[in-house]
């Protein structure tokens, strides 16, 4: 008898299991994902084929439990579609997300690994909604300023994701919703605080707003705030994102962004730039790209970015890629 070895394999076969002894109940279970991989050349000045975008393998399901009630899961798997490994070294297998969790009318609740609330909600303020490397003013511009935790990955910063989370999404009441994020778990001798993040979010009419605060237990913090309008065709957004990072001397970044959407039926037209200050270090980037659905699920793209530091040189990068969703 041959043994499965491949931890997505046995998690699959077990999730199906479960999922066909359960049939008599109010369950349903979802296997999704994307694929990505582009050609291009990177702010290194080297030549590249990989990951612009994203590529993810995920799980989810949900059980009715009568009375509004329904427990949840996902488990959410990254890796390079270029060579099959896990994205990053020193990341978990289930990077992207693995909770188990509680919904109602009262709201979501979620324990596990999954993005803060600052990652998982400012999406919606970035044309690429954070996703490309090339292009994105969030990817290059804010997302590593501050880290969630500084050693949660085999002792290297995590960025976006807490471990031993507790996460809270509210309903939304008259466009508005409530979101948070903490982690409490402690280790003999640790002398590190909380974890605690808030955001609030707006959306109706064509409007999105969010303000957002996180603190890790380190004593770092962010604080962001987006809007953005959409109008017909358009989608107009502005970002503020200020991360302190606490040592003896502290580190602030700050970076504004603007960035626009245009739909011209099948393809879409995005720009985006960003001016980033590092205690005092400072650079403009620009963004500018296009993708072109095949279908429903396919997608062709081309991506360009430019890092114009005060001091030093201009960087470029560019690429075209593919992206395949089920």
């Amino acid at each position: 008898m041959t043994r499965t070895r491949n931890p997505l394999i046995r998690s699959a076969v077990a999730v199906a299991a479960l999922t066909a002894a359960g049939a008599a109940t109010a369950a349903n279970f979802t296997l999704s994902g994307a694929f990505d991989i582009g050609v291009y050349r990177g702010f290194d000045e080297q030549k590249h084929m990989g990951t612009v975008q994203r590529s993810n393998i995920t799980l989810a399901g949900s059980e009715d439990l009568g009375g509004g009630l329904s427990a949840t899961f996902r488990l959410q798997h990254r890796f390079e579609a270029d060579t099959g490994s896990t994205e990053l070294a020193g990341k978990p297998f289930w990077h992207g997300e693995s909770t188990v969790g509680l919904k109602g009318g009262w709201g979501h609740l979620r324990l596990g690994r999954a993005l803060d609330v600052v990652s998982n909600n400012d999406w919606a303020f970035d044309p690429w909604y954070n996703y490309d490397r090339i292009a994105s003013p969030a990817w290059n511009n804010w997302h590593w300023n501050y880290a969630t935790d500084r050693t949660s990955n085999s002792g290297n910063a995590e960025y976006g994701r807490l471990n031993n989370g507790i996460f809270y999404d509210s309903p939304k009441v008259a466009g508005w919703s409530l979101h948070y994020s903490g982690a409490f778990e402690n280790a003999p001798g640790d002398t590190g605080g909380n974890n605690n993040g808030l955001a609030v979010q707006y959306g109706a009419g064509g409007i999105a707003a969010m303000a957002a605060t996180s603190k890790n237990r380190s004593g770092d913090t962010v604080r962001f705030f987006g809007l953005a309008w959409t109008t017909g065709a358009w989608t107009l957004m502005g970002a503020l994102d200020r991360s302190v990072y606490d040592d003896v001397v502290d580190s602030t970044a700050k970076v504004t962004s603007l960035g626009l959407r245009y739909a011209m039926g099948a393809a879409n037209l995005k720009a985006g730039w960003a001016r980033r200050d590092v205690d005092g270090a400072k650079s403009n980037f620009i963004g500018l790209g296009a993708d072109y659905a095949l279908s429903k699920r396919t997608s062709v793209y081309a991506s360009f970015g430019r890092q114009d530091p005060d001091a030093g040189d201009t960087r470029n990068a560019y690429g075209v890629g593919i992206t395949h969703t089920f």
